[in-house]
């Protein structure tokens, strides 16, 4: 058995232990395998074991990826969740099934403009400055509602929910309550009288990490996103 497979079997038990301790099933929760920085070879071996579902953090990294393993295209489903630049727009609206980290209008505005018609729309997440970090990206959660309506609003883009990434802590409680702000704010977004429900799919909670999953899972992650639990530590050139 190879290191990846033992540890995706690692990570997924703990998904299931984490779920089944608060009352949850661990069908609710997709577990999203971050593969940046590892080779496409490193992706295969996860899918041979199982995985379906890869998150990439920079452009042509994950569309290098998709290209060479696009035998692989229709099982595999793809999802960008780094910083997003709008000159690298296009890239992403033509290659992934997933953004988590639409932070402006302008942003989303373009996804949507450079989104092929053949593709089906693209599923994205509202990226949530949680923890009000000034080094991180992300709206402000009074800002959410009217990105949302933005959103709701393009044909192209089917709003699926939220993403946070919260300020590192090794505290249990500090990291249940910034993800507890993120539970939060969907649910009010779901009773928002000012939203179309109608044109939205809010289903999705992006949180927890590798660090932090069972923290996640208690305050209701329904994707945890992994990578160097799976794919072992990184090397950055």
């Amino acid at each position: 058995m190879s290191f990846i497979k033992a540890n995706l079997d690692s990570i997924k038990k703990r998904i299931t232990q984490a779920a089944e301790a608060c009352g949850r099933s661990p069908e609710d929760i997709e577990l999203l395998a971050v593969s940046k920085t590892f080779p496409a070879e490193d992706v295969r071996s996860c899918f041979d074991s199982g995985q379906r579902a890869f998150g990439e953090n920079y452009v042509q990294e994950g569309v290098s990826k998709i290209e060479s393993l696009k035998d692989l295209r229709s099982q595999i489903q793809w999802h960008f969740i780094g910083p997003l630049q709008s000159n690298k727009s296009r890239d992403v609206a033509e290659n992934f099934d997933w953004v988590h980290s639409i932070d402006r209008l302008k942003i989303a505005q373009r996804l949507n403009d450079q989104r092929p018609s053949n593709v089906g729309r693209l599923n994205v997440c509202i990226q949530v400055n949680i923890s009000d970090e000034t080094t991180k990206s992300g709206v402000q959660p009074d800002d959410v509602i009217e990105l949302c309506n933005n959103i709701s609003n393009m044909p192209n883009l089917l709003l699926r929910g939220l993403m946070s990434i919260p300020e590192p802590t090794d505290d249990v409680a500090q990291q249940r309550n910034a993800h507890r702000q993120l539970y939060k704010l969907l649910e009010l977004l779901k009773s928002s009288k000012e939203l179309d429900q109608s044109k939205m799919q809010l289903d999705t909670l992006s949180m927890g990490m590798s660090s932090d999953i069972e923290a996640a899972i208690a305050e209701g992650s329904t994707m945890v996103r992994v990578g160097t639990a799976i794919f072992g530590k990184r090397t950055y050139l």
